[in-house]
């Protein structure tokens, strides 16, 4: 099922900030779901607030949606009891992306994961980000947060939900095959199948009608859609007029997009960049910092996002200008995401969306985030430096196993 560039103009989408904003309106569309719910994470964490989607869920396959959820195998692994047997119980379907096995993420295809985060609700509805199932006070590794993750998710009607759920149903189905055929239960590999294409039939709640916002869904996979995402903000940053705002949380660029940025800041665009400005990881803070020299020198503003963490993976481009473009999704633009795991990402084509996105990001630079000084990045002490190049290094390193350029 292919995609234009932009599938028509008759989206109706809305931005969500935070888990706080997202959850009410996942949990109200599951509420009312009376077909089916499709369900993709990177974390379902069941511990706090993410108990509540999980609730949701029981409700509904208790009531009998057929519910398919999906989370990775390494950032969920196995879901926390009681929850996996609640689910179970109450007729939901879950499955584990690639679980890791024994020697876990010593094989290099173990690194590549499901990082994408999409929900369908009776294919009339879509939401896509960055949100994980997981409260914007809670993280797995620093415990509770003093104040919420920065991160953005959007709720999409019109034509792109229905090749949401497409793909959806795809991956489902591909990984029910897996499963039967090496536990040669080929018999239910068939009832799956047969059960995956009556629910390929289910009535459609339809598009709203009438005009409304232009938007596709752009995917990142190691077969057909390998550089889409990627490609597409290189686009966007070259037809750039006047303002480029970018905030990920892992911000690591390869060549193409780092000139990119370069040219439009040369060019006179003003380009800035809100970055992870707290320790998170030691990988993904110190790989980032050797690309900074280039990018500060060509009159890239860097801002350093410290309120808490951030985790957004959006961008927003010319918001006043003739050909606003904006994107909310879960890539980050590291070679992880760029190369290896699958993503997903909604760009949007229309001047309202663009500039209340745009109204969040500057407020989150204005208050939650500090500039980074040019002569501050240059001087910063040699240990900082050294592990910074030693970070790049195993980092490329890493990209040389997995037969990967960037």
């Amino acid at each position: 099922m292919a995609l234009p560039p932009y599938a028509g103009s008759d989206h109706q989408i809305r931005l969500l900030q935070g888990a706080q904003e997202l959850f009410p309106a996942l949990i109200a569309e599951i509420d009312g779901a009376r077909s089916d719910v499709q369900f993709e994470t990177y974390i379902f964490d069941v511990t706090g607030d993410g108990a509540e989607v999980a609730r949701a869920l029981e409700r509904a396959a208790q009531r009998g949606v057929h519910v398919h959820l999906v989370v990775d195998g390494v950032g969920t692994g196995q879901v926390a009891e009681p929850w996996a047997s609640r689910l179970a119980d109450a007729g939901a379907q879950l499955q584990v992306y690639s679980p890791l096995g024994r020697l876990g993420l010593l094989l290099p295809q173990r690194w590549r994961r499901l990082h994408r985060k999409l929900c369908v609700v009776d294919g009339g509805v879509l939401f896509c980000g960055g949100i994980n199932v997981l409260g914007d006070h809670e993280d797995p590794n620093w415990g509770r947060l003093a104040a919420p993750r920065l991160d953005f998710a959007v709720r999409v009607e019109g034509t792109l939900v229905d090749f949401g759920s497409v793909i959806m149903e795809r991956l489902w189905l591909r990984m029910l095959a897996v499963h039967d055929v090496r536990h040669r239960h080929l018999t239910q590999a068939l009832a799956d199948w047969r059960a995956a294409q009556a629910l390929h039939h289910r009535p459609r709640r339809g598009a709203n009608g009438g005009r409304g916002m232009r938007a596709a869904l752009l995917l990142r996979d190691n077969l057909r859609f390998r550089t889409r995402i990627e490609r597409s903000y290189r686009r966007a940053i070259a037809q750039a007029r006047e303002e480029i705002i970018i905030a990920n949380a892992y911000f690591i660029p390869g060549g193409k997009l780092r000139r990119a940025l370069i040219l439009a800041a040369q060019r006179g665009v003003r380009v800035q960049l809100l970055v992870q400005g707290r320790y998170e990881y030691f990988m993904q803070y110190h790989a980032a910092r050797p690309v900074y020299g280039a990018l500060l020198a060509a009159g890239v503003q860097i801002h350093e996002y410290a309120s808490s963490f951030l985790h957004a993976k959006v961008a927003v481009i010319d918001a006043h200008g003739a050909r606003p473009w904006a994107t909310v999704g879960s890539s980050n633009l590291d070679p992880l995401s760029l190369l290896l795991a699958r993503e997903a990402n909604v760009m949007v084509r229309d001047a309202g969306f663009a500039q209340q996105l745009r109204t969040r990001l500057v407020a989150a630079i204005a208050q939650g985030s500090g500039a980074l000084d040019p002569c501050t990045y240059a001087s910063r002490p040699w240990r900082e430096r050294l592990l910074d190049r030693v970070a790049w290094a195993v980092m490329r390193a890493a990209l040389w196993v997995t037969g990967k350029n960037y």
